[in-house]
């Protein structure tokens, strides 16, 4: 019987596994945490830091606030934009974009603003779709990786996620692109990396794929869902366990490079677990690796790529 991490190398082999990417993964590059963006509004607004952020006071509330005095959250993206930006050169040096690109997922949801996804797709030389509304919906194809930004993108101000009103009208779940991930997502297993999993709105998305499920009477028929952390928590493990959705760990003194173990473990088991009896499974593996490492691909393998099946033992 397969582990759990086996089942999801094999789902990742199969290109069926959605990747939904969190705050975590573009910290690694060098973007400030929600703490800086705390600071920096309550110094736009004139607030007292100490006096006014308390336990109960989020990012989303003082966002809020903002767009109540300023009349629009444009300025705040725009800063956000400047200063919440990596250049080329740590995406191109970042291990965990690098792996995210070489696994080779069909399908990529992320609740990031930025755009370093995207940039280490451009350079690693992979073709992608962008999607943050209704219109990309309708004009995506299914022959380039999708990157869906689930809570907006700094293109469009429209499209952003970040005022406490923003998060309450997406509790409903019911906005194309919630529409999309749950259509996506019952047939597919997701992997999440780079969320804490005290974040409720993430807590909120799996309860409710999980109670489509129930309600289905098909529950034990769901694709599992799997969730990486740096250090395990038994009470989360447990919640978690009980809306269908495996934990997995790895072991490291800090969480960049336990994510990076952990990706580099099944990128490795996809080179490594393939069987000999599939050639074109082999060299499409090969390929994706040699490109995003700009190595050159060996004559008579590239017509073998659009052969998207891998199996693993």
């Amino acid at each position: 019987m397969q582990t759990e991490f086996q089942q999801l190398a094999q789902a990742i082999a199969d290109r069926r596994a959605i990747l939904f990417v969190g705050a975590g993964v573009s910290m690694s590059v060098g973007l400030p945490s929600w703490q800086k963006l705390i600071e920096h509004l309550t110094s736009e607004l004139d607030l007292d830091l100490n006096a006014v952020v308390t336990r109960e006071t989020s990012y989303q509330a003082l966002a809020e606030y903002y767009r109540l005095r300023t009349g629009s959250i444009g300025p705040l993206r725009s800063w956000m934009d400047r200063n919440w930006a990596v250049s080329a050169e740590q995406v191109k040096h970042s291990e965990i974009h690098r792996l995210v690109v070489e696994l080779d997922f069909p399908i990529i949801y992320t609740t990031n603003y930025d755009r370093n996804l995207e940039m280490a797709f451009e350079i690693h030389g992979r073709d992608f779709v962008k999607i943050t509304n209704a219109k990309d919906i309708a004009g995506a194809t299914s022959d380039r990786t999708q990157i869906i930004k689930y809570h907006g993108d700094f293109d469009d101000d429209a499209s952003l996620v970040l005022a406490e009103t923003d998060y309450f009208d997406r509790l409903s779940f019911d906005s194309p692109l919630d529409v999309k991930f749950r259509a996506d997502a019952l047939g597919r297993p997701v992997l999440f990396i780079g969320y804490s999993m005290s974040d409720l709105n993430i807590r909120l998305l799996l309860h409710g794929l999980w109670k489509t499920w129930q309600a289905s009477g098909y529950e034990q028929d769901r694709p599992k869902s799997y969730v990486f952390t740096h250090v395990l928590n038994p009470v989360q493990e447990a919640v978690l366990g009980k809306w269908g959705i495996e934990t997995l760990t790895e072991e490291a003194e800090r969480p960049d490079k336990a994510l990076i173990a952990f990706l580099s473990r099944l990128r490795d088991s996809l080179k490594h677990d393939t069987k000999p009896s599939e050639p074109a499974a082999v060299a499409r593996v090969e390929s994706l690796v040699a490109a995003t490492q700009g190595q050159s691909i060996s004559p008579g393998r590239e017509e073998q790529l659009s052969i998207p099946r891998r199996e693993l033992e």
